[in-house]
């Protein structure tokens, strides 16, 4: 019979979690006022992703759109297809996993227009400007959509220590009857 060792795994615990079971933490019960405030930044996150999202489909849609623009062109509608799928998942799972699922999709569309702007010759030979329609915007609401998904990963974690230290069960957990 094999026994676990956690000490022998090299992972360092949490409030008696590992770091990968963590990520599994949701937003506990609506009857809580935190499970409420996490399910709430849950759809928030999810929204301002589906926003930056519907720009991006519009601004490839256009007639004279982005869909002309080679690899930035597929790009955008990868960005569309791949944020419709992130938003629909941070509402339907609500966990810390996909809080940083829709963080790093807003980031990284944060870092290919920092990178169009910013470099000499753009991002894939593509040079974009700050007056580029909808790029304020766009900008704002991916950064929003970061910060958002940000806190209601540590709300869930916050959740998840409060609940811990109290003594209480984990949501979902048996009680053992």
């Amino acid at each position: 019979m094999m026994q676990h060792r956690s000490a022998s795994s090299g992972m360092k615990r949490w409030g008696g979690t590992t770091p990968l079971a963590l990520l599994g933490k949701g937003p506990g019960p609506l009857s809580n006022p935190l499970g409420v405030a996490v399910t709430l930044a849950y759809v928030v996150g999810a929204l301002l992703v589906l926003w930056s999202t519907y720009i991006h489909f519009h601004l490839w849609n256009e007639t004279d759109g982005y869909r002309h623009i080679p690899t930035i062109g597929p790009l955008f509608l990868a960005q569309s297809i791949g944020g419709l799928v992130v938003g629909i998942l941070i509402v339907a799972v609500r966990r810390v996993w996909v809080a940083v699922i829709g963080l790093g999709f807003a980031v990284s569309t944060l870092v290919g227009y920092l990178l169009t702007v910013g470099l000499a010759k753009g991002l894939f030979n593509f040079k974009e400007s700050w007056a580029a329609p909808f790029a304020g915007l766009a900008f704002a609401v991916e950064i929003a959509a970061a910060a958002v998904l940000l806190v209601a990963a540590a709300l869930c974690l916050l959740q998840s220590a409060s609940t811990v230290r109290s003594g209480s069960a984990p949501i979902g957990a048996s009680s053992g009857a």
